[in-house]
């Protein structure tokens, strides 16, 4: 994101790139995609309803600075997640939101979430001072959940700007701030959080990305040097001095330990413009991997080298730049499998005059930048995308592509400008060739109007069997997508209790064959745009009635095969006791 020259005319070399794609590369996708599922073809997709109003989240408002958006600390919070804080087997859902410049200065910011409890009957009643959070002030900007202390119970970890949070679940329905007790304060503004255990000692561990440095007592105005499209808006990234992410080692015992100059983390030397952030085993070792969004600087992918240590393969893999070889204005990253070969792909959000990046997991280390081949490049091109999420919203065994939208600049909504400031969502369907099509005005009349969207969770809140969709809105209040119809078709949800493992079996690897495919799925805690999405492993099955087999890889590397599994049921596993679902 940039407000600056520089940015737009990178932009405008990008638009020249939209006639040089190929028509040899769509055609081999075709021919060596795998079988679709059987009957899995249907002329009633499903569509998404947003009834937030309806489900009783309508009275949040995610405020984020001025409605003119002078500075660049107002346009970038808003992350958002769906969680069971009180294992009653419904998806619970958790909102940050930010504050005003004024604020911060003279009472140290505003309220920085809401928690609001899932009544398992399609609505949600606000719980936010009840279980002890509504004490917290400040800015805030995403949110991370996972199990960091084993104890059962999902933790809420929110990062702000000025500092961030820690709660801990005390198991009855109430957290405690244990942010200075854990080490995890940290300073400066961060951005993204996942938690992830990367020495597989069974505790989960966490990276933090960071983004700039910002003064709310001197921050700097509006002048002729910072503009877009020719219009006059607030100063951008590439005036600021980038802050570094930081990488905390869980210690096992309620505390984190700073460990990224240890682990060879050299953002600390490199200081990018970290925003999305996830973790995932992208080369099959065992190994959890991690993916970071940095903003107009290159993206990282740290290599685990099993030592403790990460090693960036960013460029040499092909995700860090475009196709261009130019960096992008990065926002939301996922992992996941697109087209069933059994090796994580990459989506990636980016600024307005930049596509929203696909990556191909080639198998060898190597990522191919299949963007305008698969369809998503051209139009994907005009948006400014945050949230992002490999889903599989009508069942039919492929995994799409979610992907919410909102400018920061308000001056966008002038006439010319060719873009808003509000924008609709994209909705691209998996086509089960290596092809996506954008079917977001076909899905629905809540998908044709436009938001101002940042954070964004996936999760079935109302357990029907199929995704849907949680978005935080900047100014406004948030957008509960219901999925209507996507369980017309068959499908798997699965929950997984580790023992050996950390608890959540954050980084669990799932691999599910039916019907002549084979499907697989990381279980993570953090990613999108600074949100988190159900912990539950979601497959849809087609009309497939029963699953072949289920292989679940643990974070400790212990593996356990199931067979003959049914179908529409929701299933949990237990590490070393995996014999069958309950």
């Amino acid at each position: 994101m940039s407000g600056s020259p520089p940015f737009f005319s990178r932009g405008s070399v990008q638009r020249f790139t939209l006639a040089m794609v190929t028509v040899a590369l769509p055609l081999l996708l075709a021919l060596r995609s795998p079988p679709l599922l059987s009957g899995t073809a249907t002329s009633h997709l499903p569509i998404f309803v947003d009834v937030s109003q309806k489900a009783g989240l309508a009275g949040f408002v995610n405020v984020q600075g001025s409605p003119r958006k002078n500075y660049i600390l107002e346009s970038f919070g808003g992350g958002a997640a769906f969680l069971d804080y009180d294992n009653d087997g419904w998806l619970d859902v958790l909102l940050v939101r930010g504050s005003t410049i004024e604020d911060i200065l003279n009472k140290g910011g505003d309220p920085i979430c809401s928690l609001y409890h899932n009544d398992g009957d399609g609505t949600f009643t606000d719980v936010t001072e009840k279980s002890g959070l509504g004490a917290a002030r400040g800015w805030g900007m995403g949110v991370a959940v996972a199990d960091y202390n084993n104890d059962g119970f999902k933790d809420i970890f929110i990062t702000g700007f000025g500092r961030n949070f820690l709660f801990r679940n005390q198991g009855d329905g109430t957290f405690v701030d244990v942010t200075d007790k854990a080490g995890l304060r940290g300073g400066g503004w961060s951005t993204g959080a996942a938690f992830g255990d990367y020495d597989r000692d069974g505790f989960l561990d966490l990276y933090v990305s960071r983004y700039v440095e910002f003064d709310p007592r001197n921050p700097p105005r509006r002048n002729s040097s910072c503009v877009f499209l020719g219009i006059e808006v607030y100063c951008g990234p590439t005036g600021f001095v980038g802050v570094p992410d930081i990488l905390y080692h869980n210690n096992g015992d309620g505390t984190f330990t700073d460990v990224t100059a240890k682990a060879g983390i050299t953002d600390l030397q490199n200081k990018y413009n970290g925003l999305g952030v996830t973790w995932g085993d992208y080369d099959n070792d065992g190994w959890p991997d991690i993916l970071v969004a940095n903003d107009i600087t290159p993206r990282y992918l740290w290599h685990n080298n099993h030592d403790g240590t990460f090693t960036d393969q960013g460029t040499m893999s092909g995700v860090a730049y475009d196709e261009q070889g130019m960096t992008q204005g990065s926002m939301g990253v996922d992992f996941g499998d697109y087209d069933n070969d059994g090796w994580l792909d990459i989506t990636e959000t980016n600024f307005s005059g930049e596509p929203k990046e696909l990556y191909h997991n080639l198998q060898n280390g190597l990522f191919e930048d299949l963007t305008y081949p698969s369809g998503i490049g051209d139009i994907s091109f005009h948006f400014l995308s945050w949230g992002t999420q490999f889903i599989d919203y009508d069942n039919d065994g492929w995994l799409d592509i979610f992907t919410v939208n909102g400018h920061v600049y308000p001056e966008m909504d002038r006439p010319g400008t060719g873009t808003s400031f509000y924008q609709r969502p994209l909705l691209f369907r998996n086509k089960g060739n290596g092809r996506f099509e954008e079917v977001g005005e076909s899905s629905g009349e809540d998908m044709k109007k436009k938001y101002n969207a940042r954070g964004s969770a996936y999760g079935d809140f109302d357990n029907d069997g199929d995704i849907d969709v949680l978005v935080n809105n900047i100014d406004g209040h948030p957008t509960l997508f219901r999925n209507d119809g996507g369980n017309q078709l068959n499908w798997l949800e699965i929950k997984l209790i580790g023992t050996r493992s950390n608890r959540d079996a954050v980084g669990a690897r799932l691999t599910l064959r039916v019907g002549g495919l084979r499907m697989i799925r990381e279980t993570k805690a953090g990613g999108s745009f600074a949100s988190t999405s159900d912990p539950r492993a979601h497959f849809g099955l087609g009309k497939a009635t029963k699953v072949d087999s289920l292989e679940i890889r643990w974070p400790s590397g212990t593996i356990e095969t199931l067979k003959d599994q049914p179908v529409n049921k929701f299933l949990t596993f237990t590490e070393g006791k995996s014999t069958s679902g309950g």
